[in-house]
């Protein structure tokens, strides 16, 4: 069985190869495993919490896995080290994944100070995988000083990843201002930064989009009442242009969250939904797997396909089933 010792003692190859491991088998579906990367999971938080967790989406083509790459190099040259959790999007008919974040990272994969794990989303409402949660407090065990989630997608995604770090950052392309007005307001709510990638492209559009998505902000602020106004920022990830700026802005963020105390707070409401999720999670998989569900899934299923029966009327019949409850007319 892996030890958190596994994760922190030893060459370094050594403990890459035990954290992988141990990733795998928070990953694992199989009942005797997941008991174990319980247990893996209870010796590791105590060494847990002390890296900066910061998760990154944007709209597809954006670059967030080259921005990704070199803001992770930009951090091994600080000397820190860097662990990053990539979530590719999952095949719906397979279940396989893409999986190719590793190969477009191919400078940061071989430094010795970081380290990168995708992983299938499967599915996962929000492009997020289920125990992403579980991994980050692994990487953190083993000492990793910063933790960047990359994200499928725009969408429920930010949602998802907003909940589960400190910081969360919102790329976006040159012409950001029509790609925001057609996206949920809600996404200019949960940004902590905005990052116009591939500025270099067209400097007068990125720096109209900075205006524009400034000038939101600010009216947004005024009418909430919020703390901290995201900081909007531009550059490019091939040249690394702005990069150096973007993780300034990162520990300036980390920074008034302390001084407002919301740090520890946003901390905790993590662990609370992470306790939330993972019961969600084990309820579906007991629904789906009871005898009495499954024998009347089939039936009631056609009926609603059919028009026969309300999806809700076969909802309550179901979630009767599963509770030992007797349907009522």
């Amino acid at each position: 069985m892996i030890g958190v010792a596994a994760l922190r003692e030893g060459p370094a190859a050594a403990r890459r190869r035990a954290l992988a491991k141990a990733i795998t088998l928070l990953e694992s579906s199989l009942p005797a495993h997941r008991a174990q990367a319980d247990a893996l999971l209870t010796e590791a938080l105590p060494h847990s919490g002390g890296a900066i967790r910061v998760g990154l989406s944007g709209v597809p083509g954006v670059g967030k896995s080259s921005f990704i790459e070199s803001l992770g190099l930009h951090l091994v040259g600080q000397g820190l080290t860097v662990a990053v959790l990539a979530v590719d999007p999952s095949s719906s008919v397979s279940g396989g994944s893409i999986l190719g974040d590793k190969t477009r990272m191919e400078k940061l994969a071989i430094e010795p100070n970081a380290f990168i794990r995708p992983s299938p989303s499967r599915g996962t409402l929000g492009g997020v995988a289920s125990h992403t949660r579980e991994v980050m407090r692994l990487c953190e065990a083993a000492g990793f000083d910063v933790i960047l989630v990359e994200t499928v997608g725009v969408g429920q995604s930010e949602v998802a990843v907003a909940g589960m770090t400190d910081c969360f950052a919102l790329l976006q392309l040159p012409n950001a201002g029509d790609d925001l007005q057609a996206l949920k307001k809600g996404v200019m709510e949960l940004a902590d930064l905005i990052f116009i990638n591939k500025a270099d492209l067209d400097p007068n559009a990125a720096m109209r989009a900075r205006a524009q998505i400034v000038s939101s902000l600010r009216l947004h602020n005024q009418a909430h009442g919020a703390q901290w106004l995201p900081e909007v920022l531009q550059g490019s990830a091939l040249s690394a242009e702005g990069v150096a700026e973007f993780w300034a802005a990162v520990q300036r963020h980390r920074a008034h969250q302390r001084e407002a105390g919301q740090f520890e707070a946003r901390r905790h409401a993590q662990d609370l939904a992470w306790l939330q999720e993972r019961i969600d999670e084990g309820l579906r998989l007991a629904f789906a797997a009871h005898p009495g569900v499954a024998a009347h899934w089939p039936k009631l299923k056609d009926d609603v396909r059919a028009g026969r029966l309300a999806a809700s009327t076969a909802a309550r019949a179901l979630l009767n089933e599963f509770l030992g409850e007797k349907t009522h007319g």
